[in-house]
Formats: C-alpha cells, sequence, structure tokens
C-alpha cells in the first residue's frame, strides 16, 4: 500500500470518527458551544456519513464492523432528527387555497437578519417594497440600518425599534394595529426581543420575534435557550392566538425548538414540506433552518418561502398567514399538549441560566 493510500484511508477514517463522536455529543444536554453546534448541520452529517460509508466499503476492511456499524446507527439517528422536515413527514398547519387569501383575516409577513456589517440597504428596502408585507422584522439593525430603511418603514403607522452596534438591534413595523407593544431583554442585557398584539379580521393575536445570541466561542447556549423557554411560556399562559417570528439562532429539529413548540402550544408551516433553510445565503440548499415562523393552532396559511439574498448572510422568509380560528382548529393537526417531562426540562433550563447569571455576576465583582 502506497504512502498517499494510507493517508488517504487513515484520514477517512478520522472523518468517519468525527461524525460519529459530533453525532453522539448532540445526543447531551450540554450547554457547551462546541457541542451544541453539532446540532445544526444534521443534514450535512447525514451525508458525510453516507459518503464515508461507501468510501470505507470501496477502501478499507480494517475497521470492520465497528466503524461502519457506528456510522450507520448514527446516520439513522440523523434521518430520524430531520425526518419531520422532509416530504415524506405529516404537516401540522393546512393550507389555505389561494382564492380565499384576500380574506380580512389574511396578511403578510417579512422577516430579515440585514447582517449589520451588510451595508447593500438599498436592496432590502427594495424587498419591503416589492413584498409590501403587513408586518416587518428585521434584525442586527444598529442606527445606520435603522435610518436607511426609515423611507421604506415610512408608510407603516404601527413601529417599535431599537438600533443596536452589537449585531443584536431588532425593528418591527406593522399596518395591522398594534397595542401592549414592547421590547424587553428576556435573558441577557442588549438582546431585545419584541412582544405586541395585533389585530387583523377582527381578531386579535400576540406577536413574539425573537433574536437570541447564538453558540460561538466563549458564549454558550444557557442564555439562548432560556430566552426561548421564557417565550414558550409566554404563549402558554396567553389566550389570544400567537405567532412567533426571527432568528432564533437554533434549529428547527433540535431540542430547544422542540420543548419550545410543545410548551408554547405552536405549530410549524415546515414540517412534511422541507427546510425552509435561510443560512448561509450563499448555501441555503446546503443551510439551516435559523429563521422561524411558528404559530398557534388558530392560523393557516398560503404561502411561506425563503427569498432571494439580499446582501446579507441570511435569506428573508415571507409567509402569507390567515388567521381563521374555527376553521384553523378544525384543519390543523392539534399541538402537542406539554407533559411532565417537557415542564422538568424547561425548568432545569431555566435553573440553569439563573446559576449561569449569578456564576458571571459573582466574577463581574471579583473582576
Amino acid at each position: 500500500m502506497t504512502g498517499w493510500k494510507l493517508a488517504g484511508i487513515w484520514a477517512l477514517r478520522a472523518i468517519s470518527v468525527l461524525l460519529v463522536v459530533g453525532s453522539l455529543l448532540s445526543t447531551t444536554e450540554l450547554n457547551q458551544w462546541w457541542i451544541r453546534i453539532w446540532d445544526f448541520p444534521r443534514i450535512q452529517i447525514l451525508a458525510g456519513m453516507i459518503l464515508c460509508l461507501i468510501a470505507l466499503a470501496k477502501f478499507d476492511r480494517g475497521w470492520r464492523p465497528w466503524l461502519p456499524l457506528a456510522l450507520v446507527g448514527f446516520a439513522l439517528w440523523q434521518a430520524y432528527r430531520v425526518y419531520p422536515y422532509t416530504p415524506l413527514s405529516p404537516t401540522e398547519v393546512a393550507r389555505v387555497a389561494e382564492q380565499q387569501t384576500d380574506r380580512t383575516g389574511c396578511f403578510t409577513a417579512l422577516t430579515l437578519n440585514v447582517y449589520q456589517e451588510n451595508r447593500e440597504y438599498g436592496r432590502t428596502v427594495d424587498l419591503i417594497r416589492r413584498i409590501d408585507p403587513d408586518i416587518v422584522l428585521l434584525m442586527e439593525t444598529d442606527q445606520a440600518w435603522a435610518d436607511a430603511v426609515a423611507p421604506a418603514l415610512a408608510v407603516y403607522p404601527e413601529r417599535i425599534d431599537r438600533p443596536l452596534d452589537n449585531t443584536y438591534g431588532i425593528m418591527f413595523a406593522s399596518k395591522l394595529p398594534m397595542r401592549d407593544a414592547s421590547i424587553q431583554d428576556l435573558a441577557q442585557k442588549d438582546t431585545p426581543s419584541v412582544l405586541a398584539t395585533l389585530s387583523v379580521g377582527g381578531h386579535d393575536f400576540r406577536m413574539i420575534a425573537l433574536h437570541p445570541r447564538p453558540p460561538v466561542p466563549k458564549q454558550d447556549t444557557e442564555e439562548r435557550d432560556a430566552e426561548i423557554v421564557m417565550a414558550a411560556k409566554q404563549s402558554q399562559y396567553m389566550t389570544l392566538p400567537v405567532l412567533a417570528i426571527g432568528d432564533f439562532n437554533d434549529v428547527a429539529w433540535s431540542d430547544t425548538t422542540r420543548l419550545f413548540k410543545d410548551i408554547g402550544g405552536f405549530l410549524d408551516p415546515r414540517r412534511g414540506r422541507g427546510t425552509y433553510a435561510t443560512f448561509p445565503a450563499g448555501m441555503v440548499w446546503l443551510g439551516w433552518p435559523l429563521d422561524h415562523l411558528f404559530m398557534t393552532e388558530e392560523f393557516l396559511f398560503s404561502e411561506m418561502r425563503v427569498g432571494e439574498s439580499v446582501g446579507s448572510d441570511h435569506r428573508p422568509v415571507i409567509a402569507r398567514l390567515c388567521l381563521d380560528p374555527e376553521r384553523a382548529r378544525a384543519r390543523n393537526e392539534e399541538a402537542a399538549a406539554p407533559d411532565e417531562s417537557d415542564e422538568k426540562e424547561a425548568g432545569e433550563v431555566m435553573e440553569e441560566f439563573e446559576q449561569d447569571t449569578a456564576r458571571d455576576a459573582v466574577e463581574g465583582e471579583a473582576g
């Protein structure tokens, strides 16, 4: 065996072991950033495992059967996790016929993480004017972004903004009547969320817009997970229908998002239809669904799509929704009610967040 061939075989083994170990780590509840990032590329990991299995079968007999068996086992597990976001899975939210979307209870939503360093303002302004949505959520908006999009948002009578230069600024604009609106730091300072009550077609609904911080070096997921759980709790105790939107910096198939759905009583229109990946913008076909739109069972939808890139590292999400409680409850899948294990898990998330917050406070005082 030549040196190059041997090196290739060992590289193949190393990649296979890395994929297996990463998949194993992602089954844990540990919050370290370098563990939780394995939640994101499940489709890519699955594809990598299949390619490794093919290559091992052709070129390497040395580590049989254990390495191929481990790859098969974790490939099946990864497939199980992403299965709900394939056309093979049942849908949760019913679709409205196109001719019914002009009813008074229907509206269009646009959400976009603009990417603060992106200075192609005109492309986002053109997008807003072209789509002419009823509600607009923009994230990562600093003051320069707020000034740039002001002309496009001038036609929106309802506005609530907090521009920030830390990549967590947020802007929300609505043509729907709005009340009880506020911008709150649910879990982490200067990481704002928008909460508001909107009205359409004679019905009120509560809107929650999130943009928690992602798992990156020196930033684990206690705060992100706590913010997501806090938002779910708001929906759990809400008598109104609820729409939750935003860049959650979490993927649709994660345990945290599953807990969010169960605690908040949410449905996901992507289930049974596709991943609707939005990040990275240049490779959506290979990307992750970081930008979300969840709804309680009173909503139907006629359209949800990922728009074209406008210079950001995210692509926009555009949806046409209808708030029609009676028809929707009759047609939608019933939302899963939180059970005892969900409540326990949510409690553990909040306990870890409180411990982390207390530890940071002590370290800050010591510093």
